[in-house]
């Protein structure tokens, strides 16, 4: 019989498979940073009303980056077992991209702690995707969030993480 690799534990389950909080409290505080993406696709004439800064609402792009760093810092509140964090920096960069069409969501969050950002940034990202979607749906309900990903992780016992082009 073939012997398989040694699977990675969930680190959110005890040994009898209940949901725990991770004890980070045993680890040295390091620099960590992560970086995710997203994109949210619309008609080139919804993002021209993005573009052009003349949406019902008001300034899209502003109020999705604002939202975006709120939600980074709020993750523990949304995500039962994340752990609350003095985050360091979080930035949110959004692009319009008439290639899509759509905007391309960028978030980079970093932290010096005993645990990774990797679900603050996916947060950020996630959440300006929202806003921007709860911004222009009165004009174009069938926008879509795509391709929500971590796209590098630096820091911590696991090292440097990349992820692959697509």
């Amino acid at each position: 019989m073939a012997r398989r690799a040694k699977q990675a534990a969930l680190t959110h389950l005890d040994a009898k498979g209940a949901a725990r909080m991770v004890d980070v409290s045993a680890k040295a505080p390091t620099m960590r940073e992560a970086v995710a993406e997203g994109a949210i696709v619309m008609s080139p004439a919804t993002l021209d009303l993005i573009v052009s800064g003349t949406a019902a609402k008001g300034d899209v792009l502003a109020t999705a980056r604002i939202a975006g760093i709120m939600a980074a810092k709020r993750t523990a509140e949304l995500i039962p077992l994340c752990h609350p964090l003095a985050l360091s920096k979080v930035t949110l960069d959004i692009t319009p991209d008439a290639a899509l069409p759509g905007c391309r969501v960028r978030a980079t969050v970093k932290v010096t702690g005993p645990t990774g950002v990797e679900m603050e940034a996916l947060t950020a990202v996630s959440v300006a995707c929202l806003t921007i979607y709860d911004m222009i749906k009165a004009v174009e309900r069938a926008a879509r969030i795509e391709g929500i990903r971590l796209v590098e992780k630096k820091g911590g016992k696991s090292g440097h993480y990349r992820a692959s082009p697509r």
